[in-house]
């Protein structure tokens, strides 16, 4: 995992916080227009020569405020919405609570388990193993 987060990203590389807590995974509704909305995870593009861990804990800090994030594992990576981009998705942990923190981008963030997850998941290769963890940590 370690390689992973030490490789230096591009502005195609967009890596993703699966926050699980208690069998649930954190997402935000983002709305890039006023007709196009989707739920996310936390994350965001590389800015040029910044690290993917870099990029993890300043999207997640920017869109959530949390500071405390345990970064677990590795997940994989996927294609992105973005012709070209790849998603390296990384399991992660925090105590802290989701805040607000770019209204102007996002209109919630909530915690969500397999019954509930919404329909208008950004990813769908992202949704397949979110789900697979959610069903490995609802055990």
């Amino acid at each position: 995992m370690k390689e992973k987060l030490h490789k230096i990203g591009d502005t195609t590389t967009c890596p993703v916080a699966v926050i699980i807590r208690d069998g649930k995974v954190l997402m935000g509704h983002r709305h890039y227009t006023s007709d196009v909305s989707v739920w996310t995870c936390p994350g965001g593009r590389c800015n040029e020569g910044e690290s993917i861990e870099a990029t993890l804990r300043r999207e997640v800090e920017e869109e959530i405020g949390i500071r405390d994030l345990a970064i677990i594992d590795f997940i994989s990576e996927v294609p992105g919405a973005k012709e070209g981009d790849s998603v390296p998705l990384f399991l992660c942990r925090t105590e802290q609570e989701a805040m607000l923190m770019e209204p102007q981008k996002f209109s919630d963030w909530k915690w969500f388990n397999m019954d509930d997850f919404p329909e208008k998941f950004i990813n769908d290769h992202a949704r397949t193993l979110i789900f697979d963890l959610l069903i490995k940590y609802k055990k």
